[in-house]
């Protein structure tokens, strides 16, 4: 591996508990002849974030930290981009622990492929029975939709990978990342990259795990928020990024579609419609309970009983929660100019 110089740049707020865990790792990063800097974007945190900030930065002069007043990832990530004298650029996580021959990976990966983005698949850590269960649900195909970054043991080309490792050059020449996006800004990144021609390699030697939620409530906000933010992302391009970011979206309207009816049928005396619109509408929720526990069933093994156990009630939080998001979004955008859209605290709030 030729040595080279890599910025990892760190968007974070209000990190307190988990960002000493998340420097340990990066810093004791094994990284040979690579030189090496950190630089951490803070989001005005309130919390003892800065603080521990400022107590590694004394002990480690690679470390920075720059001051990012508009608190969100994406301009935080560009605040640290513009700030990086790496030839490589590695977008790392505060949430997130990494193997310590992480950086040398990504560096080997980039250059032996010839990608424009190479990264690792989603590995978890988590917390109690609610959080083992929340990330068998996110490895499950049944959440996922089939994603390939979610098969921690899947190799080769695809459409995006958590975090990312780029050329410098290739950041600036694609626009770094869209501020006006809460979430997603990875991702959209990433379809920037695949539709201008360039390609994006994943690798299970690229190691890293990522703390999901520990409740079912933030699981719920989280994935409220790519829902809403997807549609943006769809606005911008014109075109999904796949056709499995629609299915939850398309399932809940649905279920709005045959109660509508029903209770249509029943307020007009049409009882043909509403007791057709009852009959579809069981069929359809029947059989995605059967869905539910046909997909919890098979994760027994690999997670035990008693995380499988609640996937029934996880998978659905999954599910609704994005495909609300989506039409939410959705309906936003139909009825509002994009620069003009009202702030609404639940979707745009600058989460972890």
């Amino acid at each position: 591996m030729t040595a080279t110089s890599v910025s990892i740049v760190v968007p974070c707020r209000n990190e307190a508990g988990a960002i000493p865990r998340f420097l340990e790792s990066v810093l004791g990063q094994q990284v040979g002849g690579i030189d090496l800097e950190v630089i951490v974007a803070d989001g005005h945190s309130e919390d003892a974030t800065r603080a521990t900030l400022a107590r590694y930065c004394r002990r480690d002069g690679r470390l920075r930290v720059v001051d990012n007043p508009e608190r969100g990832a994406s301009s935080g990530l560009n605040l640290a981009i513009g700030e990086a004298r790496g030839e490589v650029i590695i977008r790392m996580d505060a949430h997130t622990e990494y193997a310590p021959d992480y950086v040398r990976e990504c560096v080997r990966l980039l250059q032996e492929t010839g990608a424009d983005n190479v990264g690792g698949p989603a590995r978890t850590r988590a917390r109690g029975v609610v959080g083992r269960a929340i990330a068998a649900a996110y490895h499950s195909p049944f959440s996922s939709g089939g994603a390939r970054f979610h098969d921690d043991g899947y190799e080769g080309w695809v459409d995006t990978v958590p975090y990312g490792c780029w050329k410098k050059e290739t950041l600036l020449r694609l626009g770094l990342f869209d501020e006006a996006l809460v979430r997603n800004q990875d991702d959209e990144l990433n379809l920037r990259i695949t539709r201008s021609g360039g390609r994006i390699w994943q690798a299970p030697s690229i190691r890293s795990w990522y703390w999901p939620r520990t409740s079912l409530g933030k699981l719920f906000q989280q994935y409220m928020q790519y829902g809403y933010w997807k549609v943006a992302v769809i606005r911008k391009h014109r075109l999904p990024a796949s056709w499995r970011h629609l299915v939850p979206a398309a399932f809940l309207a649905a279920n709005v579609a045959w109660v509508t009816a029903a209770a249509a049928g029943s307020a007009l005396g049409l009882r043909s419609l509403g007791s057709w619109s009852v009959r579809m509408g069981l069929a359809l929720v029947l059989s995605y309970l059967a869905a539910c526990l046909w997909a919890a069933s098979s994760r027994i093994r690999r997670e035990g009983i008693a995380a499988a156990a609640l996937l029934p009630l996880v998978f659905p939080v999954f599910h609704l929660s994005y495909g609300a998001g989506f039409l939410w979004g959705l309906w936003d955008a139909l009825r509002v100019p994009a620069k003009d859209a009202a702030a609404r605290s639940l979707v745009t709030e600058v989460t972890r």
